[in-house]
């Protein structure tokens, strides 16, 4: 089906430039497809794209899509553009990023990776475990790994490794063998507008994991064990630091290199058992987890204990979590993607466990205004364990909606509530203008947040 499709069809992708839209375009490339897109700037997604030889249109126009024969688009894309326009007025088949993400793992066998944290590390640590086991996954990622500087790869065995969004509950569209739940936290309420329906969701999604599949739920996690007493059938094992655990986490050290533990492995019809020094090359309980989840499905699919543990020991990381930039003055800068109080939350707590002597100063830009007006009073709490925090203006990521409190008020209250040193600042001269004048000695910085600060970080060599 795949070759005659990849003869006849032209497959355009709008928003070809977003992480997943452009991982799913270059696995579909790789297996034969004739793949184009369009996005509104150039960007590192679009520079891979080119490099595998997809043409990307820059801006969105009528007559990028004359050609085209199957339209995909990002949730991200309007439905007044004028490509999606355009492609109603041909009568072009058009497909949301899921349905067709669903289309193509349908075709193989596949541990599927969704929550609202957590997942991007999850997929990267399974699909390092899976291939130096010489399984040779197909990997669709929602992050860039650095063991191969991309976010998907086809393999060339019958298994995949997909990351899902759930931020339009089109994680519905993929079925899953196999499937990894890391939390379910008050997030994307600007699609989903309650809790009650997410979980609902998650709820449906994990009913219709098969009989000879199986789902891996953190029970450490409030929502997960909401979930988990509401399904119908009990098809799935649990990890953390709960005791009930089926993989149960003990004896965790952490230093700023990599984190040790042991697991208690308690399935039903078979001998309790233990894998001991388990050694991972990333910092924080949240990671821990996420390394455990990966191993919980690697012993269900039957993969050796030394081979799981080598591919966690290679494990190279994901770009944008807790990425080293450069030294300054006595003083690293670090690079993170968090930008939900709990994942602000968790990687601050790790990098206090393993970064014991150092002062934590945390550069964080909100991303989305919708998001900061939902989680308003979450994200003044969540800078307890840093020092000192350096407030960013909001990267809009598009949305023309109003901030429903005073910016400045909105400061002083992560001063009360984290018990922190803040500074304000308007643009990245002005971040650079601080870091001149402040920044030196044993302390960590990092930047976090989903919009440009990952960028402002990065020039702050050339700048200062």
């Amino acid at each position: 089906m795949i070759i005659k499709l990849a003869k006849s069809e032209i497959v355009h992708f709008i928003g070809i430039g977003g992480i997943g839209m452009s991982g799913l375009a270059l696995v579909m490339k790789r297996m034969g497809f004739k793949v184009q897109g369009s996005d509104i700037n150039l960007n590192k997604n679009t520079e891979r794209l080119k490099q595998d030889k997809i043409k990307v249109f820059i801006g969105h126009e009528k007559n990028n899509i004359s050609k085209a024969t199957i339209i995909v688009t990002s949730s991200a894309v309007k439905k007044n553009n004028i490509e999606i326009v355009s492609a109603k007025e041909r009568n072009l088949p058009i497909y949301k990023r899921g349905d067709m993400l669903g289309h193509i793992t349908s075709l193989t066998k596949n541990i599927v990776v969704v929550g609202s944290h957590g997942k991007t590390t999850t997929t990267s640590l399974v699909a390092s475990i899976l291939s130096s086991s010489n399984l040779d996954p197909t990997i669709i990622n929602g992050g860039v790994l650095k063991s191969s500087n991309n976010s998907a790869r086809l393999g060339k065995s019958n298994w995949s490794i997909v990351e899902l969004d759930e931020s339009d509950g089109s994680f519905l569209k993929v079925q899953p063998t196999y499937s990894i739940i890391t939390n379910i936290d008050r997030e994307h309420m600007d699609y989903y507008k309650s809790m009650d329906k997410l979980l609902n969701l998650f709820i449906e999604y994990t009913n219709r994991v098969p009989s000879f599949g199986k789902s891996f739920i953190c029970i450490d996690d409030k929502n997960n064990l909401k979930l988990i007493k509401s399904l119908k059938i009990k098809n799935f094992h649990t990890y953390g630091i709960n005791k009930k655990s089926n993989f149960y986490i003990s004896n965790i050290v952490q230093s700023k290199n990599f984190s040790l533990f042991n697991l208690k492995i308690k399935l039903p019809g078979r001998k309790i058992f233990s894998i001991n020094k388990i050694k991972i090359p990333i910092i924080g309980l949240h990671n821990i987890r996420n390394a455990t989840a990966s191993i919980a499905v690697s012993i269900s699919l039957g993969i050796p204990i030394d081979k799981i543990k080598n591919g966690l020991k290679k494990f190279k990381g994901v770009q944008r979590r807790f990425n080293k930039i450069f030294d300054y003055r006595g003083t690293s800068f670090f690079d993170d993607y968090a930008h939900h109080p709990t994942e602000i939350k968790e990687v601050l707590n790790g990098v206090k466990k393993a970064y014991t002597t150092e002062k934590i100063v945390c550069i964080f830009q909100p991303h989305r205004i919708s998001r900061l007006n939902d989680l308003k009073s979450e994200f003044t709490k969540c800078f307890i364990k840093a020092d000192e925090v350096i407030l960013c203006p909001v990267f809009t990521a598009g949305e023309n909606i109003k901030l429903n409190f005073d910016y400045e008020i909105f400061a002083k209250q992560i001063v009360n509530q984290s018990k922190v040193r803040l500074h304000v600042i308007k643009d990245k001269i002005n971040l650079a203008r601080f870091v001149k004048q402040n920044i030196y000695g044993n302390k960590i910085v990092i930047g976090m947040g989903a919009g440009s600060i990952s960028n402002w970080i990065k020039e702050l060599p050339k700048i200062i």
